[in-house]
């Protein structure tokens, strides 16, 4: 059989039939990134969270250690995965003010979250309750995506509701669209697009007056957010301290610096886990059971984890957090002093933000693609039109020079008139 020719930049031709050296191999992964964008430099607003390199070295060996184990053998085989686990949910409880009744499932990030959540308050739904059409979620417009992937899969329909003032979720909006079918109130700790808190408190006392579930995601700020608040930022109160919370959805693998595929859900009561627990009987091997949604589970992602937020402990998150709300503010104030820009307000609550133009000779797309162009990675609004930065620790060192560069751009594009489209490319 003639050998395939490599195509769109592959350089295999096929299966090969036979091995490469590791070292080889290890040549042209270090190769292969220099085609990507330069994250320890601050070039991208996501995607990586990242302090230092040491941390990343205490993330990778502690993965490393567990690269082989399968997190399907918890508890039966691999018992030290269940010792880690349990230590990560006592700190999580700690720092979220959960109750002594409360239950936590590991999962992969917050799409395995948001999946779960909604089939966990659908199952329970079906026990207690009776209902005549399909179900639903009821969530602000501004609810993460993931959540309508979860409806799309499981037959929930998703009802979003317009925003309030300052782009936060309007509780009588939220109200006004429960149904007899609602299994699920959904709020944002903060919301990823404005990087501003929904309601929680007020969502909370409407759960409670509607006998409803109440899920609070804080993916993006669950590892920001309660050392912010200690570092003065105005923070309110989000976590399970607020009485109508059911459960909470947070990201270790993103401000918790963990290697990937690490998030919590977190339930108030530990007894809701079993209408998350997945069972089956009926096939010859015996009853095949999982907690939640995957089956073999990296093993490696919880001890990077564990390993993590150990090694970083509270006083360790004060200063990652610092470094980026500082980092954050720096931006902010920068690009306010930039002739024709102007960051979307409020700010302060998390560290995301966005800059739109209001000079009509300014295209902020067009601002985005010149900062493309030299190598930033600009995340794209499309409501308003807006340039959005997601801030890591690493970018404190190059706020002066990203603000110079926006400077750059806008006056790049002012004197040429250029114009610009949105795109779906982003982030």
């Amino acid at each position: 059989m003639t050998p395939k020719a490599p195509q769109h930049g592959r350089n295999v031709a096929g299966f090969p039939q036979s091995g490469t050296a590791w070292e080889t191999l290890k040549q042209e992964m270090l190769e292969f990134k220099e085609l990507d964008h330069d994250w320890r430099g601050g070039r991208l607003p996501a995607y990586i969270y990242y302090f230092n390199d040491e941390l990343v070295r205490v993330s990778s060996e502690a993965y490393s250690l567990y690269s082989v184990e399968n997190a399907l053998g918890e508890g039966k085989v691999f018992k030290s995965l269940t010792r880690m686990l349990d230590d990560i949910s006592t700190m999580a409880f700690d720092l979220y003010n959960a109750p002594e009744s409360a239950g936590m499932s590991f999962t992969s990030g917050g799409t395995e979250g948001l999946f779960e959540v909604v089939k966990t308050a659908r199952k329970w739904h079906r026990t207690h309750r009776k209902s005549s059409g399909t179900l639903n979620v009821v969530a602000p417009v501004t609810a993460h995506a993931a959540l309508d992937k979860a409806g799309e899969i499981l037959d929930v329909e998703i009802i979003r509701t317009p925003l309030g003032p300052e782009y936060r979720g309007d509780t009588a909006a939220m109200a006004d669209a429960i149904t007899d079918d609602t299994i699920l109130l959904f709020g944002s700790a903060p919301c990823f697009p404005y990087g501003v808190f929904d309601p929680t408190a007020e969502l909370g006392r409407l759960a409670l007056e509607r006998d409803l579930w109440f899920h609070v995601d804080a993916c993006w700020g669950g590892f920001v957010s309660p050392f912010a608040k200690q570092l003065g930022y105005p923070i309110p109160d989000w976590d399970f301290s607020v009485p109508g919370v059911t459960s909470i959805s947070t990201d270790i693998h993103k401000f918790g610096f963990s290697a990937k595929g690490a998030s919590l859900l977190i339930f108030r009561d530990v007894a809701l886990k079993e209408y998350e627990r997945f069972e089956f009987s009926g096939w010859p091997r015996g009853t095949y059971a999982t907690p939640t949604f995957m089956g073999s589970r990296p093993a490696g992602a919880i001890a990077s984890a564990w390993a993590v937020m150990r090694h970083l402990g509270f006083e360790g998150y004060l200063e990652t957090t610092k470094a980026a709300m500082d980092a954050t503010m720096g931006f902010i104030e920068g690009i306010d002093a930039i002739e024709g820009l102007r960051c979307l307000r409020p700010i302060g609550e998390t560290n995301v933000y966005n800059f739109v133009s209001d000079d009509p000779g300014v295209d902020i797309m067009a601002v985005a693609d010149v900062l493309q162009e030299n190598g930033w990675f600009p995340g794209r609004m499309r409501e308003p039109l807006a340039i959005q930065q997601g801030v890591n620790p690493v970018h404190l060192p190059i706020v002066d020079e990203y603000v110079r560069d926006v400077a750059a751009a806008v006056d790049y594009v002012r004197a040429n008139k250029q114009a610009g489209t949105y795109r779906e490319d982003s982030y």
